[in-house]
């Protein structure tokens, strides 16, 4: 696989309709209600003292005047936002008519905002919520506005972890941010999943690029870890890799943004990778070429991951502001900062181990 000009991140390049409104429940008044016929008792005339009855023509009640009753004895009432269904209909078709007639916006990079939000978003969404029920620590520790970069352990035989930490901070965070993913080169050399990865936001793990984000104060995911990290045998689950020589934490410096070390747990144990097929993994130009043990053994069947329970935490901030320009060159401060974050999630790697009950509870 050719090589790419990029960071050393890592050493291998890398949400139903509306609901119907509570009606209000009282015992609605009859017709023959005593209330509603009122009489009036006999009054002496005072023309000839025969006494007159008066009598009153019968009122409605209020519940009558207001409409029908029905069979509860409730009143009904308009619905209110009763079209929701229409509504989403009207915003379906709307949507493809901007895709058609073109009239929508794309970044220089290739993302598509709109396209993520109703499109893949939704389409990734049911495997994060009801899939791996991923439960989410720490999302004020992202700023809610300004750069920031995520830094987070990677692993899972297919780099699933990453689309799952993008649904994270979207859908938890105040502001619905939206995470920019660095991805190796291999990405953006399949068919289909290049083109797919530039739509949601994803782009090469270069300095420049990153750096380029970073300041328009966007947030931007890595995992130094890279190839090492998602393909590594499972009796190496929950062990860091390398980090690389510290290219995120030199693009932060420059950037001046702040480093958030995240740790995912959940994700090693999805494709539990028992061997390599080295040879075959040569042929075809991947990294490595899995086996678990459902793949190959059950063909397609075997590449449904194990349905695991996600914990994904967000650290607290590692500031970059306060040092000098100058900073992002001394190879002694990058080593320290990169063990530092490397540290802190391999920590909660471990805290959040010993916490969690079962691998899929």
């Amino acid at each position: 696989m050719a090589d790419a000009k990029v960071i050393p991140f890592d050493d291998d390049r890398s949400r139903a309709g509306a609901q119907r409104p509570s009606r209000r429940r009282g015992a609605a008044r009859r017709k023959n209600d005593p209330a509603a016929v009122r009489e009036v008792t006999a009054v002496p005339d005072k023309q000839d003292g025969e006494a007159q009855v008066e009598r009153a023509e019968p009122q409605p009640s209020r519940q009558e005047a207001a409409g029908p009753v029905t069979a509860a004895g409730a009143v009904p009432q308009p619905r209110e936002g009763g079209g929701g269904l229409e509504r989403r209909i009207a915003g379906g078709l709307a949507f493809l008519r901007r895709r058609l007639t073109g009239d929508y916006e794309v970044d220089d990079f290739g993302y598509d905002e709109e396209l993520t939000d109703q499109v893949l978003m939704s389409l990734v969404r049911p495997l994060y919520e009801k899939y791996f029920r991923v439960e989410v620590k720490g999302i004020e520790n992202i700023p809610s506005e300004g750069g920031a970069l995520i830094v987070s352990n990677h692993s899972g035989t297919l780099p699933l972890d990453g689309l799952m930490m993008q649904v994270a901070v979207h859908d938890n965070h105040p502001e619905g941010r939206h995470l920019r993913l660095l991805a190796a080169d291999l990405v953006f050399m399949l068919p289909v999943v290049n083109e797919l990865a530039r739509k949601a936001g994803h782009t090469l793990a270069c300095a420049e690029d990153a750096e380029r984000l970073l300041e328009r104060g966007e947030l931007v995911g890595v995992m130094p870890e890279g190839f090492k990290g998602i393909g590594k045998p499972f009796s190496d689950r929950y062990k860091l890799q390398r980090f690389g020589r510290g290219g995120f934490v030199s693009t932060a410096l420059r950037a001046g943004t702040p480093i958030i070390p995240c740790s995912i747990v959940g994700a090693e144990e999805i494709y539990p990778m028992i061997g390599n097929a080295k040879t075959l993994a040569r042929v075809l130009g991947f990294p490595y070429f899995p086996i678990t043990p459902t793949f190959p053994w059950l063909g397609p069947l075997g590449a449904l991951p194990l349905p695991t329970k996600w914990t994904i935490q967000f650290g607290e901030p590692i500031p970059t502001d306060g040092y000098p320009p100058e900073a992002a060159e001394d190879p002694m401060l990058m080593f320290n900062l990169t063990d530092q974050v490397r540290e802190q999630i391999q920590h909660t790697l471990y805290k959040l181990l010993v916490q969690r009950r079962s691998v899929f509870f």
